[in-house]
């Protein structure tokens, strides 16, 4: 016992410190988890004066002699018994101490008892070695209402009661917060249950007529076809905490069609990336693409597509790259009774060999078409086009496909839907078709 008195404004400031026990004129009773605290750090390296201060302990106060007592008792004490030696004995002590000796079968009871209190402190602290370790493996990236969730789940399983603050510390948040947490967890379940309900009816618009979707498509069909508002900022997240995944589109594997021969022509690009010029059947957008089906075969999809309206005005599928399948696809375009065209409507394509091919530009000049190509090696002078194979690739299983009509049958069916169901964003939340007719009543 240090000869230091403490005055009673020292004591109420001793009292105060999470860390003491008790406190008296003469005396310090520090608690067991500041004691343990003690020893991981004083191995970890630190100095008994340091700790002690990082422990809200003024040095002045409480004097660096007592200190050094203090550590030098606990270590000796947890070299002998380990963390039982750091528990205050005075809580379980009574009467006055045994002076006779202890018989045979007392000896072997109390070091029975004494291995007992070994072994279930070993396997406490294999425990807790564990648990440190998933929480600090799971304290990347953590938000705090993700690790009090955590705090929680650790204490409430693995019942570690009076080892909040070290969990806290463990994982660098605040104790209060986590209390906090505690008291708020009514709130988190009503909102959770909010939050289920919604999922429900995303999900509703997220499997809309067989395709998956992305948030901006699914907010445009809860507005037109489910009458509801939500934003996308809630949508995303409701997305992202329940795992609902839109299809990402993946780059195309395959090269491109071979250099054109000498008797091909490239014209010049007459777009120049102007695609939403407002006027329907005016800009053309032509492309052929790869769909690979049951394993081993390849079957290909050219389209037409209206760069004012997003709309698919003609499309061929066919199991041959051959000239056919681009000029079939011009043929469709001119037959469709249901398409009026500008009178300077033109086809923008790239400088792939069928749209280089005298036939196919001779075919143009017959329709009275115009045409134009992208730069070379640009896919961003057509990029609605590649846009909208990307958007097809994502959303429909054709790799499923068993046969070619299988697969006809499939992207028949993707047209229809795309042309009349399926909302875009940049045609102010309306279908293809629903704003052709808006540009063509404007």
């Amino acid at each position: 016992m240090s000869k230091i008195t403490f005055s009673s404004k020292e004591i109420n400031i001793l009292q105060k410190n999470p860390n003491v026990q008790r406190v008296s004129e003469r005396s310090i009773t520090y608690t067991d988890d500041f004691k343990n605290r003690f020893i991981d750090e004083y191995q970890a390296g630190k100095f008994p004066r340091q700790i002690f201060e990082e422990n809200g302990f003024d040095v002045d106060v409480i004097g660096i002699k007592r200190i050094e007592q203090s550590a030098h008792r606990w270590k000796k004490a947890y070299e002998k018994n380990g963390l039982i030696g750091l528990t205050d004995s005075r809580k379980t002590a009574s009467g006055r101490p045994l002076k006779r000796e202890l018989t045979q079968s007392e000896v072997i009871e109390r070091q029975r008892a004494r291995i007992e209190l070994l072994e279930g402190q070993v396997e406490l602290l294999k425990k807790l070695e564990l648990t440190e370790r998933r929480l600090l493996n799971a304290r990347e990236n953590l938000n705090p209402n993700k690790a009090y969730q955590l705090i929680q789940e650790t204490i409430e399983q693995n019942g570690f009661k009076g080892m909040t603050r070290y969990f806290c510390d463990l994982l660098d948040v605040s104790r209060s917060g986590y209390y906090s947490y505690l008291k708020a967890s009514s709130v988190r379940e009503a909102r959770e249950k909010l939050d289920l309900e919604a999922k429900e009816i995303i999900l509703k618009a997220f499997d809309r007529r067989g395709y998956k979707k992305g948030s901006r498509s699914i907010k445009m069909i809860l507005e037109n076809e489910f009458d509801m508002i939500f934003s996308r900022k809630k949508i995303q997240r409701i997305m992202r905490t329940y795992g609902i995944v839109c299809p990402h589109r993946k780059p195309n594997p395959y090269k491109k069609i071979a250099k054109a021969t000498k008797e091909h022509q490239v014209v010049p690009n007459k777009l120049n990336r102007e695609f939403k010029q407002g006027i329907p059947g005016k800009v053309l957008l032509t492309d052929i693409t790869y769909l690979p089906y049951n394993g081993n075969c390849m079957a290909y999809l050219s389209t037409v597509k209206d760069a004012s309206t997003n709309e698919i005005l003609a499309y061929h599928v066919s199991d041959r790259i051959t000239l056919d399948i681009a000029t079939q696809t011009i043929h469709q375009l001119m037959n469709n009774k249901k398409i009026t065209l500008h009178e300077e409507a033109f086809i923008h394509s790239d400088q792939g060999s069928h749209y280089t091919s005298p036939r196919y530009q001779k075919l143009l000049k017959e329709y009275g078409l115009g045409q134009s190509m992208s730069r070379r090696g640009n896919c961003w002078d057509n990029a609605p086009q590649e846009s909208f194979f990307g958007h097809l690739k994502d959303e429909v299983d054709y790799k499923s496909a068993r046969t070619l009509k299988e697969l006809k049958s499939k992207i028949n069916h993707y047209m229809v839907y795309y042309n009349n169901y399926r909302y875009q964003w940049n045609l102010k939340k309306m279908t293809p078709i629903q704003y052709r007719n808006h540009l063509l009543a404007a």
